[in-house]
C-alpha cells in the first residue's frame, strides 16, 4: 500500500503592479498590508498563498493549497509542524481518516477555524491530487463523477474606480461571451445602487448580476439595499453584514426576496449547519482553500438537503485550488456558478505547464489524473516567500 514519506509547505509572495480590487488606497504606500476602506480586513500588495506537496513512497505527487492572502507563513507553520507529523506513514488512500486525524488535533483548544483549517485545506487537496494520480482517475469522479463537462462563471470584481469604467469593463467582457458579473462594493446603500443600475442599463435584463458588500452593512442598510436590487433584479446580495450575526441575516433572508449568500468565512460543515437550519443564507459559498475538497463536497450535500444552492468561492487561490474549485463545481448537483478572477486567472496559469481555461463564461474541467495540473516547480521556487 502507497505511503506518505513527505509533506512541504511552500508559501509564495508575488509582487503585481495592479494589487487585488485595483489600484492602492490612497496612504498605502510600501507597505505590504494594508486596510482597504471601507472594508476592514488586512489586503496585500503582493499575491500571497501556499502550496503544499505531499509525496508518496511509490512516487506519486500531490498538490494542494490554501487561501492564505496574508501572512502564509502561518500556514506553512502549522503544516509543517502540527500536521506532517501525522500524515507521514499514513496511506493517502485513507482521505476521511486523515481529514478528521487533522482536525482533531487542535479541535478541543478552540482551533477550528482560520489558519489551523486552511492548512488543513491545502493538505486536503493535495492528498486528493494523490489519490487521483495514484488510481489514474482525474478527482470529479473520484467525488462520484461529473454532472457538467463545462462550468458556468460570473467575471468578479469589476476594479475599476468609476462606475463608467465598470460598465465599459463589463461590457469588453461581454465581447468574449461572458455575461454574469459581481461588484465588489459596499460604498453605501445609494451608491451600491447606483452601480448596479448602470450596469443593468447597459448590459440588459439577461446579465446575472451579484454584488458583495464585503460585510459593511447594518441590517436596516441590507434590507433597503436589497430592495433596491431586486427592483433591479439583481441576482445575489453577498456578505451584507457581520459574519457572526446568523439573527441579522435570518431576518435579512425573511425581508428580501434577492437571495443572500455567506460562505468565505466559514469553514467546516459545523459553521455552515447553523445558517442552513435557521435559514440565514439562499446561497452558500464554501472556498476550497479554506474548507478543503473533502469538507465543500460534504457542505454542498448538506445543502442540497436545504434546496440551498452552492457557487464556490474563489479569490486570489492560484492554479491548484482554481482546478480543485473546477473539480467540486463539476462533481455538485446544486451548482449555482463558479467565481472567475481574470488577472488572479492568468498569474495562476503562469505557474503551471499546461493552462487551464475559461473562455465565454464557462470554466473547462481539466483533463488527467488527479487535479489534472502540472504545477512548474522551478518558477513556483522562485517566488518562494
Amino acid at each position: 500500500m502507497s505511503r506518505i514519506v513527505s509533506v512541504e509547505a511552500i508559501p509564495v509572495r508575488i509582487k503585481r503592479d495592479v494589487a487585488y480590487l485595483g489600484a492602492l488606497p490612497q496612504g498605502a504606500g510600501d507597505r505590504q498590508y494594508f486596510v482597504r476602506p471601507p472594508y476592514r480586513a488586512l489586503y496585500s500588495a503582493y499575491f500571497e498563498t501556499v502550496f503544499v506537496k505531499i509525496v508518496t513512497d511509490d512516487g506519486a505527487v500531490g498538490w494542494g493549497e490554501a487561501l492564505a492572502p496574508v501572512a502564509p507563513e502561518v500556514v506553512q507553520t502549522i503544516v509543517m509542524q502540527l500536521l506532517t507529523p501525522v500524515l507521514v506513514g499514513r496511506s493517502p488512500l485513507d482521505g476521511g481518516v486523515l481529514w478528521n486525524v487533522m482536525y482533531d488535533l487542535m479541535r478541543e483548544r478552540g482551533y477550528y477555524g482560520g489558519f489551523m483549517l486552511d492548512a488543513i485545506s491545502a493538505c486536503d487537496i493535495a492528498l486528493w491530487d494523490a489519490r487521483g494520480k495514484l488510481l489514474d482517475q482525474p478527482v470529479y469522479q473520484l467525488l462520484g463523477g461529473a454532472y457538467r463537462e463545462t462550468i458556468p462563471c460570473y467575471v468578479s470584481g469589476l476594479p475599476k474606480p468609476t462606475d463608467p469604467e465598470r460598465v465599459a469593463l463589463a461590457l469588453d467582457w461581454t465581447t468574449k461571451g461572458f455575461r454574469a458579473f459581481k461588484l465588489a462594493a459596499g460604498f453605501g446603500v445609494k451608491e451600491d445602487t447606483a452601480s448596479i443600475a448602470a450596469l443593468r442599463n447597459a448590459l440588459g435584463p439577461d446579465s446575472p448580476l451579484l454584488l458583495d458588500a464585503h460585510w459593511v452593512y447594518s441590517l436596516d442598510e441590507s434590507v433597503r439595499l436589497g430592495r433596491n436590487l431586486e427592483a433591479l433584479d439583481a441576482a445575489v446580495l453577498e456578505a451584507p453584514i457581520n459574519p457572526e450575526d446568523i439573527d441579522a441575516h435570518v431576518e435579512l433572508a425573511r425581508a428580501v426576496a434577492i437571495p443572500v449568500a455567506i460562505g468565505e468565512t466559514e469553514r467546516t460543515r459545523y459553521q455552515f449547519q447553523p445558517w442552513l437550519t435557521r435559514r440565514g443564507a439562499d446561497l452558500l459559498q464554501p472556498d476550497v482553500g479554506r474548507v478543503g475538497l473533502s469538507e465543500l463536497i460534504k457542505i454542498a450535500q448538506m445543502a442540497e438537503a436545504f434546496n440551498i444552492p452552492v457557487a464556490p468561492h474563489l479569490s486570489v487561490g492560484l492554479g491548484a485550488c482554481i482546478s480543485a474549485s473546477i473539480h467540486a463545481a463539476a462533481a455538485i448537483p446544486n451548482l449555482y456558478m463558479l467565481e472567475y478572477q481574470p488577472p488572479v486567472f492568468e498569474l495562476a496559469n503562469a505557474l503551471l505547464k499546461t493552462p487551464l481555461i475559461c473562455e465565454r463564461g464557462r470554466y473547462r474541467l481539466p483533463e488527467g489524473a488527479g487535479l489534472g495540473i502540472e504545477i512548474d516547480e522551478a518558477r513556483l521556487r522562485q517566488l518562494q516567500a
